[in-house]
């Protein structure tokens, strides 16, 4: 034990490609916490050297990698113990990258004698969706699965975290503005903290007899709707601001119209993502079945809301959230 923390991973190292974003970088403090040596894999490598200091001394390595470059991807695993697949995006060649490019990637961690591969794919995952995150989802988990058989699969929903870019989205935008618009209030989200989403993963490297070959969807303890979201996020910033909640016709059409535009707040396939909700389906297992017990967002969100109220932590606090 170690800060209380199992060190079931002690010396192992665990290679994560695409691990220098948001999700990649507490991976690595749920990793390191439990023992791992880690190599994080990236094209920009450079965005994770915060994470230097967390580990003991060439505890961490950092690696250049692209996955479209399939040689650059061979070389990075050189000599791993596992690997995770973090690999991502909503725009972009997303068959080269999220589709054909996991099955790239779970080849050259076979070739280099990996014993688990974890591939990290989304709530949503739909082989026959005409959107095409959605579609290229489903396809690099079957990649994943015909390269590496024993591969884990995991779906998380979407990732909440104190440092997100998605609970701060909206809490910047509840404190500047006086009207806002609720896209999709009545879609359903089953948002998940970060931190049990990599523990999750933690579990699944330690243990990849057990969880090797299976398919998990990740997500929180609570199903909430957009409208609801965003009046919990209004109340914890302790702002009042005019939620206006548009009908899915409105919705749809601004997203038509405006989508393409850079910077956009939503395009077309988002509001196509949004409307189907996110939502485990419950004909998989999930997170509990990997041994961890999701904390709700209201543990978190009047703690986190701090910085958006008028007077910051002087402010009023909100009394529930």
């Amino acid at each position: 034990m170690a800060n209380g923390r199992t060190r079931d991973l002690e010396g192992m190292l665990v290679a994560l490609v695409g691990g220098s974003g948001f999700f990649g970088t507490h991976l690595a403090q749920e990793l390191l916490s439990r023992g791992a040596r880690l190599r994080v894999c990236s094209r920009h490598p450079e965005r994770a050297f915060r994470l230097r200091p967390l580990g003991t001394l060439g505890q961490i390595q950092f690696v250049a990698t692209d996955v479209m470059k399939p040689h650059t991807v061979a070389a990075a695993l050189t000599g791993v113990d596992a690997v995770v697949n973090l690999v991502g995006a909503f725009a972009g060649d997303l068959d080269s990258l999220q589709g054909q490019g996991v099955g790239r990637v779970a080849e050259a961690a076979k070739a280099a004698g990996a014993q688990a591969f974890v591939h990290v794919s989304a709530l949503g995952a739909d082989a026959g969706s005409d959107v095409p995150y959605a579609r290229t989802k489903a396809e690099g988990e079957k990649a994943a699965l015909a390269a590496f058989p024993t591969a884990t699969i995991v779906r998380p929903s979407i990732l909440f975290g104190e440092d997100d870019n998605f609970l701060n989205m909206f809490g910047a935008l509840v404190a500047k503005l006086p009207v806002l618009p609720v896209f999709g209030p009545a879609a359903k989200l089953q948002p998940v903290f970060v931190d049990d989403a990599a523990e999750a993963i933690g579990n699944a490297l330690a243990d990849p007899r057990a969880h090797g070959g299976k398919t998990y969807e990740l997500a929180g303890p609570e199903v909430i709707t957009m409208g609801e979201l965003n009046r919990r996020i209004a109340k914890a910033a302790d702002r009042t601001p005019v939620l206006v909640e548009l009908p899915d016709a409105v919705s749809g059409a601004f997203a038509a119209l405006t989508g393409w535009l850079p910077g956009a707040p939503m395009s077309t396939d988002q509001w196509k993502l949004l409307k189907a909700g996110n939502v485990a389906s419950g004909t998989l297992p999930g997170i509990e079945a990997l041994g961890v017990t999701p904390r709700p967002l209201g543990l978190f969100l009047a703690r986190w809301m701090t910085r958006f109220r008028k007077f910051g932590r002087f402010g009023a606090r909100a009394k529930s959230a």
